[in-house]
């Protein structure tokens, strides 16, 4: 059978793009559709837009912090209007990169609407991007779909009155009062962004402590932060209906409570986004809702694979990428690369941030005696302003072998030492070895080295209760 394509990408997002460009650089014929942003979510609707809102109001913490420090400034307000225009112009420069990067490549770019008519043959049709697109079909000789994920609503009474994160990089204006609903990566950081521009920010979630699945002790800090940043917190609660009175929305809670508010952001979470791929058509095995792939993002169907939010595994950009980096050359230029997907560093970037790699104390210590380094302290640049909330910083070790299994910090700058943290962790270097090194004075990120005195030992199987170092 003639194929038209080597490879037919659907989805130019960062795992898409990532594995259509290396594909393509090592001969093969390949194409990409896209139906909405080029770029997908991390540049259009995630990580990008969202750094840049954590800036500008990291910039207003910054204003308030100078007078501190000897500079007399007024705080003005913030033009919300102007920032998005401004946050806009990057988006579409970097829209514009991405269909740079994959022209030079030598990828056929398609604009529209994907779908699956069987193994080997796609159609593309019309699109938001692309209404007038004609209908078309590819044949390919593989298939790798990189579709993403989407937002998620509560089914409640009420719901369609509430906006999520997609909406949220695009409101003409601020809101003033905000509920947000969700307190995992998404929750956490626009609560943060919306309190540090100046909006009266209620979070509202399930659990006890915000951020499931992060380390107890950051969690239990994180709480506090949270509420020293002007956030109200409804832990434990959940909502019920959401009533719209005018230009008011009123968000009942399951305890009673009734918040009147400007705008309900649900950040509730994100399901992979695979309506209307067709999967049917070519027999893709899908379970809970997401393409089940193996361990070299194959499907069930020999000629068809699988990347990034699609497959509902780690659901972060660099992970995405690193899938179609190494699928694209397992395709056409076996090179024997690998990645440590175990020890994928994540972060949260609320105005205290987060930075995380390797284990919880709560997952290590299923297989392992732990020693615990706990420390908190407060950073010098809070001293002058005396701006409240200490730094966190911990170190989860081996008992047996001195490795350290997972290292996690809350505080400034914590995103960029953790990254170098993971190195020592994917490495499997030991406790000893970073007291073997040279700290670098003053920083925060010497305390990693300087930890000296293990805060707990932790037998395997032990139930952990967060204990925490003095604060």
């Amino acid at each position: 059978m003639t194929q038209d394509v080597d490879l037919f990408v659907i989805g130019a997002g960062s795992g898409g793009v990532r594995c259509a460009r290396i594909a393509a650089q090592h001969g093969a014929r390949v194409a990409v559709a896209e139906r909405r942003h080029w770029g997908g979510t991390c540049v259009n609707l995630g990580c990008v837009p969202k750094k840049l809102m954590v800036y500008a109001a990291e910039t207003g913490r910054t204003l308030d912090d100078a007078p501190s420090y000897g500079w007399d400034v007024t705080k003005p307000e913030h033009n919300w209007s102007r920032f998005m225009e401004a946050k806009d112009a990057e988006i579409k420069r970097l829209n514009g990169i991405y269909v740079s990067m994959l022209e030079k490549a030598g990828v056929t770019l398609y604009t529209g609407d994907a779908r699956l008519i069987d193994a080997h043959t796609v159609e593309i049709g019309p699109s938001a991007l692309a209404p007038e697109a004609p209908v078309q079909r590819i044949k390919a000789k593989r298939i790798v779909l990189a579709t993403g994920s989407v937002p998620v609503k509560l089914d409640i009474p009420g719901a369609d009155y509430a906006i999520t994160s997609d909406e949220a990089f695009h409101l003409p204006e601020r809101p003033k009062r905000v509920a947000v609903i969700g307190s995992g990566y998404i929750g956490v950081e626009f609560a943060g962004i919306f309190a540090g521009l100046g909006s009266t920010v209620e979070l509202v979630y399930r659990q006890p402590y915000p951020l499931r699945g992060f380390d107890h002790d950051v969690r239990e800090h994180m709480r506090e932060l949270i509420d020293l940043n002007g956030i109200t917190q409804h832990a434990s609660t959940s909502p019920v209906r959401i009533e719209k009175h005018g230009d008011v929305l009123h968000l009942v809670l399951d305890n009673g409570t009734t918040l009147e508010v400007d705008a309900v952001m649900m950040a509730t979470g994100r399901r992979p986004s695979i309506d209307a791929l067709g999967l049917e058509n070519a027999g893709v095995a899908v379970e809970n809702g997401h393409v089940v792939v193996n361990a070299q993002s194959e499907t069930n169907v020999p000629s068809i694979y699988a990347i990034g939010d699609i497959i509902d595994q780690y659901n972060l950009t660099p992970t995405a990428i690193s899938e179609g980096h190494l699928l694209a050359e397992r395709l056409f230029a076996p090179q024997g690369r690998s990645w440590s997907f175990d020890t994928t560093p994540k972060a949260v970037f609320f105005a205290a941030p987060i930075g995380s790699v390797g284990m919880s104390e709560e997952e290590a210590v299923r297989d392992h005696d732990v020693t615990v380094y706990l420390s908190r302290f407060t950073a010098m640049k809070q001293s002058l302003p005396k701006r409240p909330g200490k730094i966190l910083m911990k170190l989860v070790v081996d008992r047996q072998t001195d490795v350290v299994l997972g290292a996690h910090m809350v505080g400034p700058d914590a995103p960029e030492i953790i990254q170098m943290l993971a190195v020592i962790v994917t490495a499997k270097l030991t406790k000893k070895q970073l007291d073997q090194t040279i700290s670098l004075h003053p920083s925060s990120a010497e305390e990693f080295v300087t930890m000296r005195a293990p805060t707990r030992h932790v037998a395997r199987g032990e139930t952990v209760s967060g204990t925490s170092a003095p604060r």
